[in-house]
């Protein structure tokens, strides 16, 4: 039978989708997209119908569906999240993936199937999309090595969040968010790197506030023997030893760097392939 193409949604449907989609992103709240992009015989959501996933599995938005459809794409959708890669489901009676030679479950060129057993015995494609918040760069300082990476990072994919003295957030007016002092966040809604960028001004505060979050990464700008130094005054105020062993001291790839601008280049670099260790080989992720 033709395969369906009808996009069965009304523009207004559409509209409220961006919308919610853009709160999500403002919020910096992870979700998923997933898309119908093919139907065969009969299904209750036609080609184009979409749905807009939160982490938690409960569907702020759209619709592809009843419960033929819902178990599988809330799963592939929780995998999407969880590791950043697209998914591209089909779900088909029992017989037609047995004609194909595959189970529900399985995984065959790029298509997780899954199983249809509503009435309708029709065949339902969708594409789940992770949205994820961009990831951060959190810096520590008003240093000139500081201001170059609040420069560089957002043509490189960060969202800059910057702490310094109140007397020095005016260097950093382009920012995302500015946190006067270091009182950072325990917890954050995508991955972050810091970089204690402070040379000689509130090292040892900034250093302290830095392995007490959570981060995908710490570096220290400076030598690492004052690194050492200051691990050794922080141990004496409790600080975990394994929280100070995250610390990399000197940030950045030994690139031979040597202007602000240059130290700022090789922590980015050194960033960025952390980041992007895991991910080589696989489907984009979308950041917002």
């Amino acid at each position: 039978m033709k395969p369906s193409h009808s996009l069965n949604l009304p523009q207004r449907d559409h509209e409220d989708l961006h919308d919610l989609m853009s709160r999500l992103r403002r919020a910096g709240e992870p979700f998923s997209l997933a898309t119908v992009v093919r139907t065969i015989s009969v299904t209750a959501a036609k080609a184009g119908a979409k749905a807009v996933i939160r982490a938690d599995g409960s569907i702020a938005g759209g619709w592809i569906g009843g419960g033929c459809a819902r178990g599988a794409v809330l799963k592939a959708s929780r995998e999407a999240l969880a590791d950043g890669e697209t998914r591209l489901i089909s779900i088909q009676p029992e017989d037609l993936l047995k004609d194909r030679g595959v189970s529900a479950g399985e995984e065959k060129d790029g298509i997780r199937f899954a199983s249809n057993m509503c009435p309708s015995q029709g065949t339902m494609d969708i594409f789940v999309e992770p949205v994820l918040p961009r990831p951060s760069l959190v810096i520590l300082g008003a240093s000139p090595v500081a201001i170059a990476l609040a420069d560089l990072g957002p043509r490189v994919g960060f969202d800059v969040t910057v702490c310094a003295p109140s007397e020095d957030q005016e260097a950093f007016a382009a920012a995302n968010e500015r946190i006067e002092g270091y009182a950072l966040p325990v917890e954050a809604t995508a991955h972050r790197y810091l970089v204690v960028a402070t040379q000689g001004r509130g090292d040892q505060a900034a250093l302290k506030a830095a392995v007490s979050v959570g981060a995908e990464h710490v570096a220290f700008v400076g030598s690492h023997r004052k690194a050492e130094s200051l691990r050794a005054k922080l141990l004496t105020e409790g600080i975990d030893p394994a929280a100070l062993d995250r610390v990399k001291a000197p940030a950045g790839l030994d690139l031979g760097a040597i202007t602000p601008e240059e130290i700022a280049l090789s922590i980015l670099a050194e960033i960025l392939r952390i980041r992007r260790k895991d991910q080589r080989g696989t489907n984009e992720t979308v950041y917002v």
